[in-house]
């Protein structure tokens, strides 16, 4: 029978390599698969970061000279000129106007066109070349502010040669439009900060065309093939001046586990690219990261490699038990004695084994132990910071009752001596005295009662100029005992979209914060303000203390950071305040003001007056 049982081994051993090399084959191709789907989704979790990052730093930089124009287009001298275009003196002045405001907002170049698009006055017009005397009427910027609209348009300067990208505004004089302001805003230091780094940025226009890349030499080629209506198209506005435009050589498009992925052919060689992107549809823009795709697959690669060879180790490890169990099989009988040896080392391991697994569940119940203890340290820490919060409020409740009580007390007795001598009337005046005194005690109350009501409300439009009514009530004692001024400058009618309740929660703990910044200073003033802007409404609270420490500033409103002394805060009142306008879909930023103190500024939507009337 031994020859039954080698070729019983044999076969054995021909099956399990058969089932190694099919789970290989698994592995390379549905583990590959699997293991470059992981690290390109990876990879475009980094690029969409990086998109994010370059549309906001796009739109910021063009956010901050877009009003700019309609402002400029107000001026007298400018609305002088262009009724009076050959006044030589008024042009001169206005010429250097133009570059004053040009060299101070840090722009490219402004300058004044006539309905007929000829440019009369411009802050470059003393350098060469200069955009006086040029006729730019077939710009969509020139006629779209000739049809009263505010345009934007990126183009490269036919004059200049240089990329821009141009805000223009209608000039008005009474009903008529009598020429067009333009701002002319350089984007090259943005460019400039994308070269380097595994990735590239680009932006094209509603043609395709790039215009603005880390990468020179795609500078003006076409994602999309330049066919002769899109050369058109784009000649009609002359965009792009007398630029060269050709086609990127892009060999092939495709999607692979759901991602983008294209590959550009340039200088000998094809290179593959994770392509993630981004509409900018105020601006017409497109912007795209394209993020190499070689190092997501060669890690991909490696990954599947390191598989392979654990599986190789594996089948190895198995033929060798395989095989030593079999020579044990055989020599069984012999060797009795070295078989009990074995078990009896098995048994000290499984022992050992056994004792290691005692010690790491003990392990495991300590470190569960550890915490539970650490969750209530933690919720011991927050219930702190309630009761230290309502004995500030208890304080400062004493403090608002007491004044009160002892004048009722005082306008009492004085009516008891009033009516002893008959003199009703004077009594009458006292006791209408204590009444006024005891409707300020309950409105105090009401509004404390209403600030420690349970959050539950429903974001709606709130009438600003209330909120702040009650919140000063509320702070008023802290106000007091800080020996602080409140400078208030709010503008009437402001309605926000919030909860009225978490609303003054959050103004009551800015506000006391501001109380506790100015204590012991010499300027002891705290300026409230709110203003309209835009779509939103911005609350100012600011104060003339020390300010913060640029090396906290980014962390204040973190959980359990603060900066007072020991058992003056928890650190928990910036972070729920900052927690609650997040939940309005709002802001809360805090910075140090040019002229000294700290600044905190709340924005919030702005709602209609007629929605709150809707809602009553």
């Amino acid at each position: 029978m031994a020859w039954w049982s080698a070729i019983s081994k044999r076969r054995g051993l021909l099956l399990g390599a058969g089932l190694m090399l099919a789970l290989g084959l698994a592995i390379a191709t549905l583990g590959g698969a699997y293991a470059t789907n992981v690290y390109l989704n990876e990879a475009a979790n980094r690029a969409q970061t990086t998109l994010r990052l370059a549309v906001a730093a796009l739109r910021g930089h063009m956010s901050r000279y877009e009003s700019l124009p309609p402002l400029i287009a107000e001026n007298e001298g400018v609305k002088a000129l262009v009724r009076d275009p050959d006044n030589a003196a008024l042009r001169e002045d206005i010429n250097r106007y133009l570059k004053s405001v040009n060299t101070l907002l840090e722009s490219s170049d402004i300058y004044v066109m006539l309905p007929d698009g000829m440019t009369i006055a411009a802050s470059n017009f003393d350098i060469s070349p200069t955009f006086v005397g040029e006729n730019f009427s077939y710009r969509p910027y020139f006629y779209e502010a000739m049809a009263g609209e505010r345009a934007r348009f990126f183009a490269l300067g036919t004059t200049s040669l240089k990329r821009g990208y141009y805000f223009s505004s209608p000039i008005r004089i009474g009903d008529a439009i009598a020429g067009v302001l333009v701002f002319k805003v350089d984007l090259d230091a943005i460019e400039n900060s994308w070269a380097g780094g595994d990735h590239e940025i680009i932006v094209s226009d509603p043609e395709g065309i790039i215009f603005m890349t880390g990468r020179r030499d795609w500078l003006f080629t076409g994602l999309l093939p330049l066919t002769p209506e899109r050369r058109a198209r784009t000649g009609e506005t002359r965009r792009y001046a007398n630029a060269v435009l050709r086609d990127l050589p892009v060999l092939r498009e495709a999607r692979d586990s759901g991602q983008e992925l294209m590959t550009i052919g340039q200088t000998g060689e094809a290179r593959e690219y994770l392509v993630l992107a981004d509409d900018m549809p105020e601006a017409g823009w497109t912007v795209k990261v394209l993020l190499e795709t070689g190092s997501a697959r060669a890690q991909a690669g490696t990954t599947v490699l390191a598989a392979l060879l654990l599986l190789g180790l594996a089948g190895m490890a198995i033929v060798s038990l395989v095989q030593r169990r079999a020579r044990l099989a055989e020599r069984m009988q012999l060797q009795q004695e070295a078989r009990e040896t074995l078990e009896r080392r098995v048994a000290e391991r499984t022992a050992a084994l056994a004792s290691v697994n005692h010690q790491l569940e003990r392990e495991v119940a300590e470190r569960t132990a550890t915490e539970i203890e650490l969750r209530k340290t933690q919720s011991d820490l927050v219930q702190a910071g309630k009761l230290a919060a309502l004995g500030q409020m208890s304080a400062a409740l004493s403090h608002e009752f007491n004044q009160p009580l002892s004048a009722v007390k005082t306008y009492a007795d004085n009516a008891l001596v009033l009516l002893d001598r008959g003199r009703a009337a004077d009594a009458g005046e006292n006791v209408s005295r204590i009444s006024a005194l005891a409707d300020r005690m309950a409105s105090i109350s009401r509004h404390l009662r209403n600030f420690a009501r349970k959050p539950n409300e429903k974001l709606g439009p709130v009438a600003l100029e209330g909120v702040i009514e009650a919140t000063l009530e509320i702070v008023a004692g802290r106000i007091g005992s800080a020996g602080a001024q409140i400078e208030q400058s709010v503008e009437p009618g402001l309605f926000v979209r919030a909860g009225s309740v978490r609303l003054q929660q959050v103004l009551v703990n800015i506000i006391g914060n501001a109380a506790d910044a100015v204590e012991d200073g010499p300027d002891r003033r705290i300026e409230l303000s709110a203003r309209r802007a835009g779509d939103t409404v911005e609350i100012a609270v600011r104060d003339h203390g020390p300010g913060i420490d640029k090396a906290v500033i980014g962390r204040i409103f973190d959980p359990f950071f603060t900066t007072k002394g020991v058992g003056k805060g928890l650190g928990l009142g910036l972070s729920i305040s900052y927690n609650i306008i997040k939940d309005f879909d709002g802001a809360l930023a805090a910075r140090n003001h040019p002229d000294g103190g700290a600044e905190f500024i709340v924005t919030l939507a702005s709602a209609s007056s007629s929605l709150v009337e809707a809602a009553e």
